[in-house]
């Protein structure tokens, strides 16, 4: 070999072992990235399944309070289906947070299945209240679409209980 190629062979071998330590460095730093979006991520799908919960919940209790309420049929109607409406968008939110793509929803959980007693007129709007309150409370830690959806629930039911339950 002569000198000319040993350089040349030298300055390759740099070359390549530099091109795998910064592929190694990259792939240590996505995988760290990965690591902790998917922590957060996490505890987000958590979060929003509970508001999730909450709005199956809330869906009962007004349907259930219809036998002992029965002339505010309408609102408790309309209370329970928007907030079955509200349940349906949490769940193919939380069904795209945790990669489950266009048209996967996630099914409800096991705590909702219960059939609830019928509660009062009382009962569901405090529940409705304090649905407004904690919706509105992740809203302010979240952006974008789901701030947005979250923001929505939140007057839904603020409405819901002070116009449709005063």
């Amino acid at each position: 070999m002569t000198p000319l190629s040993t350089t040349s062979h030298s300055r390759r071998s740099a070359l390549k072992i530099a091109g795998a330590a910064s592929i190694g460095a990259i792939a240590f730093a996505a995988t760290a990235c990965t690591d902790n979006g998917s922590a957060q991520a996490a505890v987000e799908v958590d979060q929003l399944t509970s508001q999730a919960d909450r709005a199956r919940a809330d869906a009962a209790a007004a349907s259930n309070s219809i036998a002992l309420a029965p002339e505010r049929v309408a609102a408790l109607t309309t209370i329970s289906a928007e907030r079955t409406a509200h349940a349906d968008a949490l769940d193919a939110e939380i069904a795209r947070a945790a990669g489950g793509g266009i048209g996967t929803t996630s099914t409800p959980s096991a705590s909702s299945t219960a059939p609830a007693a019928p509660a009062g007129i009382d009962a569901v709007r405090a529940s409705l209240a304090e649905s407004a309150r904690s919706a509105a409370d992740l809203a302010r830690t979240t952006s974008g679409y789901r701030a947005g959806l979250l923001g929505s629930i939140s007057a839904a039911c603020a409405t819901q209980a002070a116009v449709l339950l005063p």
